[in-house]
């Protein structure tokens, strides 16, 4: 029965990885949750393994028969029997305690087991120095100094560390100080270019990091040696090797995954990615004897090796690494390749759907695994109904967009997202993004309630009861029974005229305006505010009528699809309006020349058919009519636009005409109300039909008479006093008459209007 622990940590470089740990009868497996790396043990390298006790926590240390040592913490105390157990009956081992010092003391004894450094205070462990992470050992006068690789990765880093050995020990044949650095040196991961390269390739072209370099492989590393940066990568770091061909079809991608990654001032670059031409080819010789590459390679090279430059970089990698080369799955896009065109962000690039994941390639280069996505996503492109957007949610609550994608590959896409069992969610681009995947609503199931469809659909609703009530009228101010104007005004559409303005005609009817004001008090409702819409609702065109005119010949296209309509939906179910049209199309394009004219004859023939009833119907003069109500009603829909006045509401009681002037001696008063007068004239004139009403011709008169009495007033400077009093008289009993009949004139225009 196998032992698993999900949430535990290992210490790598420095830094403590998250991840899964495995017991098995056979290894122990430990599989790194944010790169995917997985590190076996095998059970018969254990020599030992000891419970300790570390801060908030507990930890196992498992001690190989190689000298290397592995930690892992993260477990209960409530673990340690269950595992005790577990290598007792499985592996034969002993779990036994290990207590460390704790006194803080900072001199003792130091004690070399294997690849370990280990510094004790008296007969406990103080803390222990993994050989294996330090980069370089220096000496001095009685001193020796340790440095270790950087991990970017942490936050904290030890650089350095110093021994001082006192002056005391300094007896013996060997020095001890030269003693201590030795034994450190020969188990240290120390880069040093000494002796031959493996393999060198010349003038490689690499995209990240830009430029071109040097490749020289070495047995513990290899080095990438550029103009103007130079890097040294330790053949421990790679984490995979990736063979991408280009959609091209002419070149191709050789991508390495390192972690931790190189750095380039801030920049940190986790994938290397040279780009090869297929046709480039080239061979190297090994600088070893066949006894040694069958010793140390196992028959996985050769003395020579020889082909495309990058079948041979990547045979050298895989062997020196020990990692596997992974390629595109068995996935075939529509362009036959196994490469995606598309963006991420700003930049085009490529995704390859793999076997256990996704990789874009290349800026940036990003690798997903199947077993970091929560859900994937298929959603419309913006504004483009040529390409999709392919989304990728991650359990982590990223989400990674590659846009721009073609909309041939949705089918091969999806088919290779079902097969893997992926999860697909379908939702717009409206959704607001959830980064919890459970919680992610589906947008056909969103319940929150939606203002504006309800607004849309509340003002469809009154538009369809206008149309079912547009002989009525729905305006509550608009009251012909009764008036609520005591003086027809001449923004007023269609005034009538009052009992009050008819008692004012015939000399009197002061005492009906007063009770007629009363009356209106009373009756008056209160207005209801309604609001159907920001926008002016436009006026809906009146169809053409049918005067008889025969259709429109139809096409041979038309005459075949009319026909294989039906043919089409019982060979295609389900299918939509749209692509009825789009598949007929594709069919009518595939036909032959002998099949199409069958049906070309029958569209000539229906052509002239078309033509003689056409002369027919012209002959017979329905054609000549059409046109000659279209003229008119353009003529009749033009003409009461420009009748149209804007005029300016005034209070009830101080209605002052238009045609009254003040008195003053501007004679440019006098030129604008012949003006006025001159405007008026003309635009009754214009609405009626040659017919004019006695009240029309009364203002007509009245006008004149007030333009010449206006004319004698600015004329008459030299009267006397008396004389100007009664002209004032009589231009005020003037003005009178002038807006009764003003008001009556304004009215007969309306009706004529009508």
């Amino acid at each position: 029965m196998d032992l698993e622990f999900q949430d535990v940590r290992a210490e790598v470089k420095g830094i403590m990885c998250t991840g899964r740990l495995k017991f098995t009868e056979q290894n122990i497996v430990f599989k790194n949750v944010k790169t995917g790396k997985v590190e076996q043990l095998t059970s018969s390298d254990i020599e030992f393994v000891n419970w300790q006790k570390l801060v908030g926590t507990c930890g196992i240390r498992i001690f190989l028969k190689n000298g290397n040592l592995h930690r892992y913490c993260g477990f209960n105390e409530s673990d340690q029997d269950k595992i005790a157990k577990y290598f007792k009956n499985t592996y034969r081992l002993d779990m036994l305690e290990k207590e460390l010092a704790i006194k803080g003391w900072n001199w003792g004894s130091t004690k070399f087991n294997g690849s370990i450094l280990s510094f004790d205070i008296g007969n406990l462990t103080a803390f222990e120095i993994p050989l294996n992470n330090v980069s370089q050992c220096t000496t001095g006068k009685n001193e020796v100094t340790l440095e270790f690789h950087q991990n970017d990765e942490t936050p904290v880093s030890l650089c350095e560390m110093r021994f001082h050995i006192p002056s005391a020990e300094l007896a013996g044949d060997q020095d001890p100080v030269d003693a201590f650095h030795d034994q450190v040196m020969k188990q240290a991961s120390v880069i040093s270019i000494s002796g031959d390269a493996i393999a060198i390739f010349r003038e490689m072209q690499c995209l990240t990091p830009r430029g071109r370099y040097d490749i020289k492989v070495f047995q513990t590393f290899f080095q990438l040696h550029g103009k103007t940066f130079d890097y040294k990568i330790p053949m421990t770091t790679v984490l995979r090797l990736f063979i991408l061909p280009h959609k091209d079809g002419r070149q191709i991608f050789f991508v390495v995954s390192l972690d931790p990654p190189i750095k380039q001032g801030q920049t940190r670059y986790h994938y290397l990615v040279l780009l090869f031409n297929m046709e480039e080819e080239t061979s190297i010789e090994l600088p070893f004897t066949d006894e040694e590459i069958e010793a140390k390679y196992a028959g996985k090279l050769t003395k020579e090796i020889s082909g495309p430059t990058y079948e041979v970089l990547a045979q050298v990698m895989k062997a020196i690494v020990n990692r596997k080369i992974t390629t595109p799955a068995s996935f075939k896009g529509h362009s036959g390749t196994s490469a995606i065109g598309c963006s991420y962000k700003a930049a085009a690039g490529y995704v390859y759907p793999l076997e256990r994941g996704f990789i874009y390639i290349h800026k940036p280069p990003i690798h997903i695994r199947f077993e970091e996505i929560s859900s994937v996503n298929f959603a419309r492109g913006g504004g483009s109904t040529r390409s999709f957007d392919f989304e990728i949610e991650l359990k982590n609550g990223v989400i990674h967009t590659f846009s721009s994608i073609e909309k041939e590959e949705y089918g091969s896409l999806y088919d290779f997202i079902n097969a893997k069992k992926l999860r697909v969610k379908n939702t717009g681009k409206s959704d607001k993004p959830a980064y919890t995947g459970d919680d992610y609503g589906d947008s056909d199931k969103e319940a929150e309630p939606d203002a504006y469809l309800a607004r849309v659909k509340r003002e469809g609703q009154e538009r369809d009861e206008d149309d079912d009530d547009s002989d009525e009228s729905t305006d509550e101010d608009f009251n012909p029974e009764g008036q609520e104007s005591d003086v027809a005004e001449e923004f007023d559409s269609n005034p009538s005229t009052t009992e009050s303005e008819s008692g004012n005609e015939e000399g009197g009817g002061g005492d009906k305006k007063k009770e007629k004001k009363e009356k209106k008090k009373k009756d008056k409702k209160p207005k209801s505010a309604k609001t159907i819409s920001e926008k002016p609702r436009k006026s809906k065109k009146s169809k053409k009528p049918d005067d008889g005119r025969p259709k429109r010949a139809a096409t041979a296209y038309m005459i075949w699809f009319n026909e294989a309509r039906e043919e089409i939906k019982s060979d295609n179910p389900g299918i939509s309006f749209v692509d009825i049209a789009k598949k007929g199309g594709e069919l009518w394009k595939k036909m032959s020349t002998s099949d199409k004219s069958k049906y070309e004859e029958k569209a000539a023939k229906s052509k002239e058919e078309y033509i003689e009833a056409m002369k027919e119907f012209k002959e017979s003069g329905g054609g000549a009519e059409s046109s000659k109500d279209s003229k008119e009603s353009k003529k009749s829909s033009k003409k009461p636009s420009s009748q149209k006045k804007v005029a300016t509401p005034v209070k009830s009681g101080s209605f002052i005409s238009k045609e009254f002037i003040e008195s003053d001696d501007d004679s440019s008063s006098d030129e604008k109300s012949k003006n006025i007068t001159k405007s008026k004239k003309k635009s009754s004139d214009d609405s009626s039909d040659d017919k004019k009403s006695p009240m029309a011709i009364k203002s007509k008169k009245t006008k004149d008479d007030s333009s010449k009495s206006k004319r004698e007033r600015a004329s008459s400077d030299g009267t006397s006093e008396e004389d100007k009093s009664k002209s004032m008289k009589k231009r005020k009993s003037d003005s009178e008459d002038d807006d009764v009949d003003e008001s009556s004139g304004s009215a007969s225009d309306a009706s004529d209007s009508d």
